[in-house]
């Protein structure tokens, strides 16, 4: 388990876990482009010497092609750094969003309770690519640009102070202004990246719950709301182009200005002898060679800036506390062997309640016997899937115990009591791809004929037959073109494919007719003989020859027996059942 940690701070240094893997490429990257620098330099120093080869009248010939060299082999240099920079800067976007959705599938799942989904796809998406600029537009170039203009410095220096300190004077108000504009570019840069993961939270709801929008006639009011939304996301990306659009002019009127103030001053310096013309020719390329990299390392250090938010709001995300394993200082117990005269399951005194304090289960103590099959009944809110979610570890009990074969659930591994577990959540979703991927989700590798057989067993088999694609066709995302109840039955046949020994099955018939409910009770009737069952029902008849029946009220429990027992001796039940005319 990864504890929870105060908010990142935006430092540069949280960028190296991500650079860390790709250091070998990044320093190649960076010597190449040192190496492009040295090239840069020496070229206005070999201009200086071809100009006075002219001027002695020999060596011209020898001058010229060492300096075409020079200037061609820095420029293929320049492009081999600029394909290795690209590389690795997909290398960091990749290790990243692997990181990120790693993370993302490890939160627990009150997580997911409490933030957009939108959201959490938008840093996954839009803030990750953001660091790819940071490598291509911040460290590199910002590095390579600040080799350049302090080698630039010091052989301008080499060549006239006076002209270097008009230069450094000028050059260091721009690089003053350009620092103050580019730090607030990161805080309004994070505010843009908040409102962009607004936008497609909004986005996502609607295309989500576009059947229901359409039904309820509201696509104008949800198409208003998404608007809004994206009219936030522009207005907090406009604050960022205004500042960023301030920071290049003010960068471009600093060198420019240095630039002038150089020629006027240069000028003088050589109308009074103190500097030759060649030397001052040399110093202009060298001005031009420290402009051009200071501008670009200006313009870096804002890039930079903008993805420093982006970092922040992705390890905000992945500073949050994962699903947590065994506690590595408790007493780790090997599972024990099943037996009959220990219970499967079992729930001893059993308190939960969501964190803004809305109490769900009091004092829940339940045996599952092993072999048995447990059937929980009430109202709603009684809690009753509640203890399927505790069962699995999606929450934690905030008081109690769940215990596997007698283990309390915290010292197991969660990959150990999962496998010991099959749950079919109420409203079971498909994944977008085809039958076979939603059927392998849990037991990859095994072969059509098990696939095929599993079907059947759940009466699936029809849909199977009628597609062309046979197990290969498609679901659709979430599992929209199939129906509800062919949803419910496909999560019930990928349980069963992974042969777990404890079913866990929230309200398995809640989508079925009459014809595929009794087909999908008999289903589970065969798989009871072997297995232990909890299971969640409305629907009564689909568990009146459970071997224990428990009725849950208010987050307690108020009754249980078997169907006959509960008839005569729990009001609620009766209740229930007379709704349902079962007795």
């Amino acid at each position: 388990m990864r504890s929870a940690r105060n908010a990142p701070r935006r430092r540069p240094s949280r960028l190296w876990p991500y650079l860390a893997p790709h250091r070998g490429s990044l320093l190649a990257v960076f010597g190449l482009s040192l190496v492009a620098a040295a090239g840069s330099l020496a070229q206005p120093l070999l201009v200086q010497r071809t100009l006075d080869a002219a001027d002695a009248g020999s060596g011209l010939v020898l001058a010229l092609a060492v300096l075409v060299t020079v200037v061609v082999a820095a420029a293929a240099v320049g492009g081999v750094q600029r394909y290795l920079l690209q590389r690795t800067a997909e290398g960091v976007v990749l290790s990243a969003r692997g990181a990120l959705v790693e993370t993302l599938l490890r939160l627990p799942v009150g997580e997911f309770d409490r933030r957009r989904t939108g959201d959490l796809i938008s840093r996954v998406g839009a803030d990750t690519t953001l660091l790819r600029s940071v490598v291509t537009g911040g460290l590199v170039d910002l590095g390579s640009g600040v080799v350049v203009a302090i080698g630039a410095v010091v052989l301008m220096g080499r060549i006239d102070l006076p002209l270097l300190g008009v230069t450094l004077l000028s050059v260091g108000v721009g690089v003053a202004a350009v620092a103050a504009v580019s730090r607030r570019v990161r805080r309004l840069s994070g505010e843009a990246q908040r409102a962009v993961g607004a936008m497609t939270a909004s986005v996502e709801r609607a295309l989500t719950a576009v059947r229901t929008i359409r039904a309820a006639r509201a696509e104008e009011r949800e198409a208003a709301h998404v608007r809004r939304s994206a009219v936030a996301a522009y207005d907090a990306g406009l604050g960022v182009a205004r500042l960023e659009s301030l920071a290049a002019p003010l960068s471009q009127v600093a060198m420019e200005a240095a630039l002038l103030s150089v020629l006027g001053f240069g000028s003088a310096r050589v109308a009074s002898g103190a500097v030759e013309v060649a030397d001052l020719v040399a110093f202009v390329l060298y001005l031009i060679l420290f402009v051009q990299p200071m501008a670009q390392a200006l313009q870096a250090y804002t890039t930079f800036q903008v993805g420093l938010a982006a970092l922040a709001r992705i390890e905000e995300v992945r500073a949050l506390p994962t699903e947590p394993e065994a506690d590595p200082s408790a007493v780790r117990h090997p599972l024990p062997v099943a037996s009959v005269h220990r219970p499967v399951l079992a729930f001893e005194n059993v308190d939960f309640g969501y964190p803004d304090g809305t109490p769900v289960l009091r004092g829940v103590t339940l045996d599952v016997p092993q072999g048995s099959r447990v059937a929980l009944v009430g109202p709603s809110g009684a809690g009753k899937s509640t203890l399927l979610a505790l069962a699995e570890r999606f929450y934690e009990p905030t008081a109690g115990v769940v215990r596997l074969h007698g283990v309390d659930a915290r010292e197991l591994p969660l990959a150990v009591l999962r496998g010991q577990l099959g749950y079919v959540e109420q409203d079971a979703p498909a994944l977008a791809g085809s039958l076979r991927d939603n059927l392998l989700l849990g037991s990859p590798g095994t072969d059509d004929a098990t696939l095929l057989r599993v079907l059947d067993t759940v009466n699936l088999c029809d849909l199977v037959r009628r597609a062309p694609e046979g197990l290969d066709a498609q679901v659709g995302d979430g599992g929209v073109l199939l129906s509800g109840g062919e949803r419910q039955r496909l999560a019930i046949a990928r349980v069963l494919l992974a042969a777990p020994p404890v079913l866990l099955l929230d309200e398995p018939t809640a989508s079925l007719d009459a014809r595929n409910e009794a087909a999908l009770a008999e289903a589970i009737d065969s798989v009871s003989a072997h297995r232990t069952v909890l299971v969640v029902a409305h629907r009564l008849s689909t568990i009146v020859r459970s071997d224990l029946i428990v009725v849950l009220e208010g987050g307690r429990v108020v009754a249980r027996g078997t169907h006959a027992e509960l008839v005569d001796t729990s009001p609620l039940y009766r209740e229930l059942a007379g709704r349902q005319l079962l007795v």
